[in-house]
């Protein structure tokens, strides 16, 4: 039986950017919530107890009834700007299919975020948008539809290549689109609205062009974010590159946005300004300025980062268990995993002892010469030690790394206090398989600039070695302390 003080809500794209944050935003405020996905799997972990998971595909319009039945509010926020095949027509057939399962099981409201822009020759990509709002207005369930355009935020499309591109290009040679106009707004601020939008009281579709308070260019956002993190960066402009040739261009820059950089570029040829300023006037919400956006941004993705798991990061790819060299956002990862015949709680019982006089359990002489070079630069080499051989509490120093977070028997998280180009994290995970366990070994690098990336890649085989050796040694400790228990 439905509450009707609490009204049932159904997200879509609750695995994606903006959903998966949305997800937790109305989850702490209470509302009763069912998530449709794919790959209910992929998310069960990561809600809470009273939030309803069910399987279905919007290009699969029989899974769609079951789900929307009963829901009061609809939130929509999937499109397919990555798929690799022609991507208008999928959002068309899934826009539809949802509309009319919607409209069958008498679904009362829709909220679509969708994309900013007017005007005659809009890109596909914002055309597409769009035309996804319009499908859903037109099924006669009053929709309310928030048109953004560049979203400022840890892990969003345009702001990730941003700042890809800072980092790794002193000298920019940019391009017309480069300087077009646009209203970008703090991925805070869309969660603002979208949330506020469950409550708003209407009767009837309407479109809501949402914005920070300046009209600005990508140009403005890199030069931006170049001070911010005091980056001196030079900045060439060409008066001709096209949206095919910046792509590739991109591409190489930024391997991992390859597949949709062509799309991005297309929709970054509009203008995206607001035109109608009704969302002031309807909303109390008064969106942050770019400077600030910025800032918020920064400020919140170590705590994003810190709490992603890396096995999901690359679930699309299918069962991967080691990579390294691999980017998330402007850090960089090497990460790899072990079987041991033990539980958890034996398993986790090594890596809560490194460090000190324990050692590393491989190359100590390795870490020795490290630490000396540590001291030659200033920092604290590896003098600290431990406090305890035995125990770990966060805010412990083992030699130049502090406990960030420790979670026995399931997590170890070292910050390095090494004078490096960067920041650095050295984590284990240990997870029960079976009658045994998964040891997780990740080194995550978070360089500045171009010296940050050249000490990465530099020590990179020497990485390759000492971790694939130390997580080895971990493992096989864990399997002897293991036997003798067992004797």
């Amino acid at each position: 039986m439905n509450d009707p003080s609490n009204p049932l809500i159904l997200l879509t794209g609750a695995t994606g950017y903006i959903g998966g944050r949305l997800l937790h935003v109305l989850e702490k405020k209470g509302y009763k919530l069912r998530c449709l996905v794919r790959r209910p799997e992929f998310l069960r972990t990561k809600v809470a107890s009273t939030t309803e998971i069910v399987s279905g595909d919007l290009l699969q319009p029989e899974t769609l009834t079951p789900a929307l039945s009963g829901v009061h509010t609809a939130y929509y926020l999937v499109h397919s700007m990555g798929s690799t095949g022609t991507f208008e027509e999928q959002d068309r057939l899934a826009a539809g299919s949802f509309a009319q399962a919607a409209k069958a099981v008498g679904v009362r409201r829709i909220i679509y975020l969708g994309g900013l822009g007017g005007g005659s020759g809009l890109s596909p990509h914002l055309g597409s948008r769009q035309e996804v709002g319009r499908i859903l207005r037109e099924s006669g369930i009053p929709t309310l539809e928030f048109r953004a355009s560049i979203i400022i935020g840890s892990g969003s499309l345009s702001f990730e290549m941003i700042r890809a591109l800072v980092h790794k290009l002193p000298v920019m040679i940019t391009p017309r689109w480069v300087r077009v106009k646009a209203q970008p707004i703090g991925i805070e601020d869309v969660l603002a609205y979208l949330v506020e939008a469950a409550s708003l009281p209407f009767a009837e579709s309407r479109i809501y062009e949402i914005g920070g308070p300046e009209a600005i260019s990508y140009l403005d956002i890199m030069k931006e974010y170049a001070r911010q993190m005091k980056l001196k960066r030079i900045f060439i402009p060409v008066p001709v590159l096209t949206p095919w040739l910046s792509s590739l261009w991109l591409g190489l820059v930024t391997p991992v946005y390859a597949r949709v950089g062509r799309k991005l570029i297309d929709s970054i040829r509009n203008e995206t300004v607001v035109t109608d300023p009704r969302a002031l006037r309807d909303f109390p919400i008064r969106p942050r300025g770019i400077r600030e956006a910025i800032e918020r941004a920064l400020i919140n993705e170590d705590l994003e980062f810190v709490e992603t798991r890396w096995a999901d990061a690359l679930s699309s790819q299918g069962p991967v268990h080691s990579w390294g060299g691999v980017q998330f956002g402007t850090r960089l990862v090497d990460s790899r995993t072990v079987r041991c015949p033990c539980p958890p709680e034996q398993a986790f019982a090594p890596i809560q002892r490194i460090g000190g006089e324990n050692g590393w359990y491989y190359g100590d002489w390795l870490w020795s010469l490290r630490g000396f070079m540590d001291l030659l630069a200033g920092g604290a080499g590896l003098r600290r030690g431990r406090r305890d051989p035995e125990q770990l509490l966060p805010g412990d120093t083992v030699d130049f790394w502090r406990v960030e977070a420790i979670e026995p028997p399931r997590l170890l998280r070292l910050s390095a206090e090494m004078k490096l180009p960067g920041r650095a994290w050295l984590q284990f995970e240990v997870e029960s398989e079976g009658s045994g366990s998964i040891i997780r070994q990740t080194a995550i690098f978070d360089p500045v600039g171009l010296l940050g990336l050249a000490y990465w890649y530099s020590l990179y085989p020497v990485h390759q070695f000492v971790f694939t050796g130390m997580l080895k040694g971990i493992a096989q400790a864990a399997f002897m302390n293991c036997s003798r228990s067992s004797l």
